[in-house]
């Protein structure tokens, strides 16, 4: 999706929104996963921002800026295994983090909302996090493997693509991955009162999104320890292939709204539970 996203997907969700809102008096939270570059993150502020309009209090979290500290993933890079370092898959987000979050946010306190700076690759300081209001309610949670569940465990027998084949030779890392997707996420994911899925047209798709979001990165904050070349991002964009392809078959059966899109973002086909 472009910076203004598409009508008919943002009525879709904001239906959506408005059923579950009616549904409960406590805080919603509302999910939107969508694989890198399909426009969630710009979905997603239309969203919160349409309902502030409303005078409904509306905060806003993505699942990226949880990732865990540059320092704690070369911890985890050194205790368990080299490809941790690389923010993105399960195991590398703080899960206890977001739930504290959450559960202050529906408790009906303030918060400070995480904020992860990519050029960086670090997370901001708190004096750099955004603060979500008292008794918000509703939040817009959104990220690219929301909803992700474990692989079964001969799945992960084969690696998907050099990545897996050349660094991660006896599975230990695509391991680690699905046993956190098991033990961690199923909580965060709970907190989800409504799910909906842009759904790409496939991974070869997803890879040229990232790309660009890559370049678009670059042309704003030039070089930095966060910012990739090209090499660099299809390296880094092999990391996701396994659990994205897995959550474009897996999901859409799951979420409460199925938005397919095409390779320009143009939804093709919307659909409710």
């Amino acid at each position: 999706m472009a910076a203004t996203p598409d009508n008919s997907a943002l009525t879709a969700l904001i239906a959506l929104t408005e059923r579950t809102l009616a549904r409960h008096t406590r805080m919603v939270v509302i999910g939107i996963s969508g694989a890198q570059g399909s426009g969630k993150s710009t979905l997603a502020e239309a969203l919160r921002r349409h309902f502030s309009q409303q005078g409904i209090t509306t905060a806003a979290l993505s699942l990226d800026d949880l990732y865990h500290t540059r320092a704690h993933r070369a911890e985890l890079a050194a205790s368990v295994h080299p490809l941790l370092m690389t923010r993105g898959v399960p195991g590398t987000h703080d899960v206890s983090l977001g739930l504290s979050t959450l559960a202050a946010l529906a408790r009906g306190e303030p918060a400070l909302v995480p904020r992860f700076d990519k050029a960086r690759d670090d997370r901001n300081a708190p004096a750099e996090q955004d603060r979500a209001p008292a008794e918000t309610r509703l939040l817009v949670f959104e990220g690219w493997c929301l909803g992700a569940r474990p692989q079964a465990e001969q799945a992960l027998a084969q690696p998907t693509n050099r990545l897996e084949a050349a660094e991660d030779i006896g599975g230990l890392w695509r391991r680690h991955v699905n046993a956190a997707l098991s033990q961690d996420y199923p909580a965060l994911w709970n907190t989800i009162d409504a799910m909906a899925m842009l759904r790409a047209p496939g991974f070869e798709t997803v890879a040229d999104w990232r790309k660009e979001q890559e370049w678009a990165l670059r042309d704003r904050v030039g070089d930095g320890p966060g910012v990739m070349d090209d090499a660099a991002l299809d390296r880094f964009v092999a990391h996701y292939e396994r659990i994205t392809r897995h959550l474009l078959t897996d999901l859409p059966d799951r979420a409460d709204l199925v938005i397919e899109l095409d390779r320009a973002r143009i939804p093709t086909r919307i659909s409710a539970r």
